[in-house]
């Protein structure tokens, strides 16, 4: 759980007690430094800043948390459980700043990976729901209430999918009138 700078500096000072402890012949902490080392960088790909960005948005601070989502080098070296997180949030940034189609995507691609909770997976199934129904596409908007249901949900969520079916069935029937 370190920015890309931090862990920096604490490579830098890993790097040089390395280099004092084969110095001075200390073998023993020369190794653990180096599974530190390895660990450091591993987690760099693998874990990212996904937990700090998920920090700042709960705290309601988007453009920090875009910023530490941004400084993941490549969101497919992340694991299973930070990439569906990463998209998770990203999406829902996007949802902030009104872009609806990097939203839409983000969120798709979050349906691939697990999430933490079944309530966040219920959650991100409404948001495809709402962006499909902006976008007039009931039947898809239908599909993705229809896989909320197989979730454990929240009473705000359930309400949320009443007021996306009503709206469904109200824009249906304009259309059945129109045409």
């Amino acid at each position: 759980m370190l920015t890309r700078s931090a862990r920096l500096v604490v490579l830098a000072i890993a790097f040089i007690l390395l280099g004092w402890t084969i110095y001075e012949q200390i073998y023993e902490i020369s190794w653990a430094i180096t599974f530190g080392i390895a660990f450091l960088i591993w987690s760099y790909f693998k874990q990212g800043t996904v937990v700090l960005a998920a920090k700042e948005y709960h705290n309601k601070n988007y453009e920090k948390a875009e910023k530490l989502l941004k400084e993941v080098p490549d969101p497919d070296r992340l694991s299973r459980k930070r990439r569906g997180f990463y998209e998770f949030i990203y999406g829902n940034i996007e949802l902030q700043k009104n872009n609806y189609a990097k939203a839409e995507k983000h969120f798709q691609i979050a349906t691939k990976f697990p999430l933490r909770t079944e309530r966040d997976k219920a959650f991100l199934h409404v948001h495809l729901a709402n962006l499909n129904l902006r976008k007039k596409d009931f039947e898809r908007a239908q599909a993705y209430l229809d896989k909320v249901k197989s979730f454990d949900t929240s009473s705000r969520v359930q309400a949320i999918v009443k007021n996306i079916q009503l709206e469904i069935k109200k824009n249906k029937s304009i259309e059945r009138s129109i045409n």
